[in-house]
């Protein structure tokens, strides 16, 4: 099925059913937001990595970010992110290189180990993600119907640029820092900073606060035409068309968590540690 709006022709996919994710209610839930909390820090931060690495946040061949970065967004010590990223070299997710342009690598997106570090991670908190993905979902058509109605020629002009950015983008880095760009663009175009920083709140969440949304190459080439056509319809003045694509192009990010879940459950049980 699909939804069109008679002034612009433009046909948009309505959103597929999301897969059904079983979580057993007898798990603790968490807020995920909070800084990292447990009795080994370091393992917690292992497994939001391998769980990171494994939706593409990371993708194999990238750099990770310094030490520092990853302890600022997790909340956590250097101490602790050393040691974390010494596990990971150790069973292989991730290769050290020396020199000016060193650092930690991404050997692998899936290891024997990452089905247990991905329900470890995300399981406990999972009812949380529920009502994330419930919070998107409904703020995120907002921002854009809003923002296609109060968008200005200057608004317009950062839309575009942010768009040619992402268009133009050679890696993964670069594609999701104009993807970043691109969507505060959007959410600034609103004129209100209230709903800017809600929608970078649920980012950061969706993110696991380590800076990137869920990425694949096939989710690549769709947001690079859910992108054109949300541009389009915002930039136009078409607010009702933005909702639905904003609707729309919101669950990729979910579905890839939705998609890994269901990946860890059907794997055996394994000891990560």
């Amino acid at each position: 099925m699909s939804t069109s709006t008679a002034d612009s022709g433009t046909t948009t996919p309505e959103p597929s059913t999301p897969t059904t994710v079983a979580i057993d209610p007898s798990i603790p839930l968490g807020p995920l937001s909070e800084p990292i909390v447990a009795r080994h820090i370091a393992d917690d931060v292992v497994d939001r990595l391998v769980t990171a690495i494994a939706l593409g946040v990371y993708v194999p061949g990238q750099q990770l970010p310094p030490e520092r970065t990853i302890a600022g967004m997790l909340g956590v010590s250097r101490t602790t992110v050393r040691e974390a990223l010494k596990q990971l070299t150790e069973s292989r997710y991730l290769a050290v290189r020396r020199g000016r342009n060193g650092g930690y690598f991404v050997l692998a997106d899936w290891g024997p180990t990452s089905a247990e570090h991905v329900r470890r991670h995300l399981l406990p908190s999972w009812n949380e993600f529920e009502k994330l993905f419930d919070a998107r979902t409904l703020l995120e058509p907002v921002i854009a119907r809003t923002a296609a109605r109060r968008c200005t020629p200057a608004d317009a002009q950062a839309i575009t640029k942010a768009l040619n950015a992402y268009l133009a983008a050679p890696n993964h880095d670069a594609s999701r820092q104009a993807d970043s760009a691109l969507h505060r663009a959007i959410a600034e175009a609103t004129q209100n900073p209230i709903l800017v920083e809600l929608s970078e709140d649920l980012r950061a969440r969706v993110s696991l606060n380590l800076g990137a949304e869920p990425y694949t190459d096939e989710v690549r080439r769709k947001a690079i035409v859910q992108h054109q056509e949300l541009v389009a319809a915002v930039i136009g003045g078409d607010g009702e068309l933005a909702a639905d694509i904003a609707a729309h192009h919101f669950t990729l990010s979910e579905d890839l968590i939705r998609d890994l879940v269901a990946r860890a459950q059907l794997e055996p049980t394994g000891d990560p540690s």
